[in-house]
C-alpha cells in the first residue's frame, strides 16, 4: 500500500482503528475520521507509534453538513484517493432524530456513507484503480427495507433499524458497483464478525448490557474483525473484484433481499433525495 491513500470513517476505536493501523502498517497514508477531536488525535498517535502516516479529520457523521465539510477537507488534502473504507456505524436501542430530522441509525449507518461516497466519487474515479469498502454485518440477512417507514416513525425497534441499515449497506454496494461498471473503481461490502468493541454502549437494551460481559471473551479481537476490511482495501487478490459480500476475507452469498436490483435502485433514489443529491432521469447522481 506504499504510495496509496486511504480514508477510514469511524476510526477512533474498535474495527475502524484496527483497520487504519493495519493499512498504515502496509505503508498507506491513512486519513481517520472521528467525531471527537481529542479521541481522533489519540487514535492517530496510536497508529503513528507503529510508524504509520496518519491524518485526522473530525466530523459527526450523523449531520449531513459535517459529512459535506469532511468531503471538502478530504478533497483539499488528497490529490488522489485510492480507497474509501465506510466503517462508521452503530446500534441505538431507542429512536433518536438527527439535526437533519432523520432517524439516527439510518442516518449514520446508511445515509452517511452513501453521501460521503458520492461526494468523493469523482476523486476515486480519477485515482482508479480504486476501491470502496463498506462494513455491513451478518444482520443484513435479517433486514428488510420498509420504504413506507424508513425512519421508524410509526414503529421503531433498535434491532430492526440496525438490520435494515446493514441490508441497505449491501444494497448500496451492489447498486454502486453497477453504476461504476468499467470505471476501475470497485465496491464491496463485508461482515466483520462479532467483535469486542464498544458497539451499542451509547444506548443499548438491558439484555445486551447483561449478556455482553458473558459473551465478550468469545468475540473476535478488533484486529481480527478488521482483517476482512484490510484485505478488501489492500489485497491484490481482489483487484478488479466488485459487487461482492465478504466474511472472513472470502466471498459469501448475501441475503436474497440484498440482491433485489429494483429495490436497490429505488433505495438509491430515496437516499439521494434525503441527502440532497441531484438525481438525473437516468438514475445517476
Amino acid at each position: 500500500m506504499t504510495g496509496r491513500t486511504v480514508l477510514v470513517t469511524g476510526a477512533t476505536g474498535g474495527i475502524g482503528l484496527a483497520t487504519a493501523a493495519g493499512l498504515a502498517g502496509l505503508g498507506a497514508r491513512v486519513g481517520i475520521v472521528g467525531r471527537d477531536a481529542a479521541r481522533s488525535e489519540a487514535a492517530a498517535n496510536q497508529v503513528r507509534e507503529s510508524g504509520g502516516q496518519v491524518d485526522v479529520f473530525v466530523a459527526d457523521m450523523s449531520a449531513q453538513h459535517q459529512v459535506r465539510r469532511l468531503a471538502d477537507e478530504v478533497l483539499d488534502a488528497y490529490p488522489r484517493l485510492d480507497v474509501l473504507v465506510n466503517n462508521v456505524g452503530g446500534y441505538w436501542a431507542t429512536r433518536h432524530v438527527t439535526v437533519d430530522g432523520l432517524e439516527h441509525t439510518f442516518a449514520v449507518n446508511h445515509l452517511a456513507p452513501f453521501l460521503l461516497t458520492n461526494l468523493l466519487l469523482e476523486r476515486l474515479r480519477a485515482s482508479a484503480p480504486a476501491r470502496v469498502v463498506t462494513v455491513s454485518s451478518g444482520a443484513q440477512a435479517m433486514g428488510s427495507i420498509d420504504f413506507a417507514d424508513l425512519q421508524g416513525e410509526r414503529d421503531y425497534s433498535g434491532q430492526r433499524a440496525y438490520n435494515q441499515s446493514k441490508l441497505a449497506n449491501v444494497m448500496f454496494t451492489y447498486e454502486l458497483a453497477r453504476r461504476l461498471a468499467g470505471s476501475g473503481v470497485t465496491a464491496n461490502a463485508l461482515h466483520p464478525g462479532v467483535v469486542r468493541t464498544n458497539f451499542g454502549r451509547e444506548d443499548s437494551k438491558g439484555w445486551m448490557r447483561l449478556m455482553l460481559p458473558v459473551v465478550r471473551p468469545f468475540m473476535k479481537s478488533p484486529e481480527r474483525g478488521a482483517a476482512t476490511s484490510v484485505h478488501l482495501a489492500s489485497s491484490p487478490d481482489v483487484e478488479g473484484v466488485t459487487s461482492r459480500y465478504f466474511a472472513n476475507s472470502r466471498p459469501r452469498a448475501s441475503s436474497r433481499a440484498s440482491q433485489d436490483a429494483v429495490a436497490a435502485a429505488r433505495l438509491w433514489d430515496v437516499s439521494a433525495e434525503l441527502v440532497g443529491l441531484r438525481t438525473t432521469p437516468t438514475g445517476r447522481t
